[in-house]
């Protein structure tokens, strides 16, 4: 089984970015206790802060991956491109955001991307991504 996360703008500064909502662990160290949890999956990883190349990575492996964890970041409120990209390819996609974006600003109570998604997991913190992964498992 093949998964790949991919993260969006400014996920790149977890563990320094705004500690009190992301937490103060970087992804990069979340990303290892992943793959030594999931050990028979090939879990692969992806960040970009722009949008035409997680458009790019979604059209990549959206025909050949088992399932994709995307957090968005700012771009789920704003890409319609990005939404557009899932509606395109056949890998199914799990949205996660780390924090409650429902009790944060009003501009990010709206996705874009969840009417494309299979599921959605918000405010669990990084175990969102965990309990992504554990959705595609049969």
């Amino acid at each position: 089984m093949k998964i790949i996360i991919i993260n969006g703008p400014n996920l790149n500064l977890l563990g320094k970015r705004e500690p009190d909502i992301y937490g103060r662990q970087n992804f990069e160290g979340y990303f290892l206790q992943l793959q030594e949890h999931f050990p028979d999956i090939e879990l692969q990883y992806f960040q970009s802060n722009h949008e035409g190349a997680i458009i790019d990575k979604l059209q990549e492996v959206g025909f050949s991956h088992d399932g994709i964890v995307l957090n968005g970041g700012a771009f789920t409120h704003t890409s319609l491109a990005i939404a557009d990209a899932i509606a395109a390819i056949e890998t199914p996609v799990v949205e996660v955001h780390i924090s409650n974006v429902y009790a944060r600003e009003a501009f990010r109570h709206h996705s874009w991307f969840s009417a494309n998604c299979r599921g959605l997991i918000v405010g669990l913190g990084l175990k969102g991504y965990e309990l992504a992964i554990r959705s595609f498992v049969k």
